[in-house]
């Protein structure tokens, strides 16, 4: 054990903070928690076979380690011979709290991200029929590469513009942010009637249509008009 644990009094080594770059600067943001909204576009809910009308959102996690940073590969996970890219917009939080009113949500957030939610869907699906937890095919290592946060200071608060995924250079998702059920300011509202929020939260707000399957040595490279971009080889 390291003198540096033992000062602590720590038994085992601290797992590491995980971090993520920011756009211009030095400093990195610390990442607590990673929330995901379920089918918050309303023809990719038609594509997975639900209803698109406006209904309460609904949330699940990943963990701050599934992150991957932006250039780095991907390694197609165990498990699974179905998996799929989901593009989705990070909202980074700064500040937290309980029952937020959407008029002040966008007060909390430090910056936006392009994220993917990769997805073992052939797991997700066994999981679903069976009534169980989704978090083998949503929470798995390395299932949510993410690029550098541009800071809201710098890019507002984004309502409309292009997300967008190709794979291979083949363009598979082409929404827009415009398009989504739950805006940013009411996610983080609803959100924080569930979870007490705090700095370093991470928000996944959702996918468009136009989500399939990737294999070994796919290319995918995701955008979103004046946040950035993210690139990641499937190994």
């Amino acid at each position: 054990m390291s003198t540096q644990n033992q000062a602590a009094g720590l038994v085992i080594p601290a797992p590491e903070i995980v971090t993520l770059p920011v756009q211009g600067d030095s400093a990195r943001f610390p990442v607590r928690r990673v929330y995901c909204v379920g089918r918050n576009y309303a023809a990719h809910a038609v594509e997975m076979g639900h209803d698109p009308d406006k209904e309460p959102p609904f949330f699940f996690l990943k963990q701050s380690s599934n992150l991957l940073p932006d250039g780095q590969d991907f390694p197609y996970p165990s498990m699974t011979s179905d998996v799929h890219h989901e593009v989705e917009l990070v909202v980074a939080l700064k500040a937290g709290g309980r029952d937020v009113p959407a008029a002040q949500a966008l007060d909390l957030v430090y910056g936006y991200g392009v994220g993917l939610d990769m997805t073992r869907r052939d797991l997700q699906a066994a999981l679903k029929k069976a009534g169980r937890p989704w978090e083998a095919g949503k929470a798995f290592d390395h299932s949510a590469p993410c690029s550098a946060l541009v800071p809201a200071r710098r890019a507002g608060h984004p309502a409309s513009g292009t997300i967008r995924l190709s794979v291979n250079g083949d363009i598979r998702q082409d929404g827009d942010l415009n398009q989504m059920i739950w805006k940013t300011a009411e996610i983080i509202a609803e959100l924080s009637r569930l979870f007490e929020l705090a700095p370093g939260d991470l928000i996944m707000t959702g996918t468009p249509a136009g989500v399939g399957p990737v294999v070994r040595g796919d290319l995918m490279h995701a955008e979103i008009d004046g946040v950035g971009t993210l690139t990641t080889k499937v190994i």
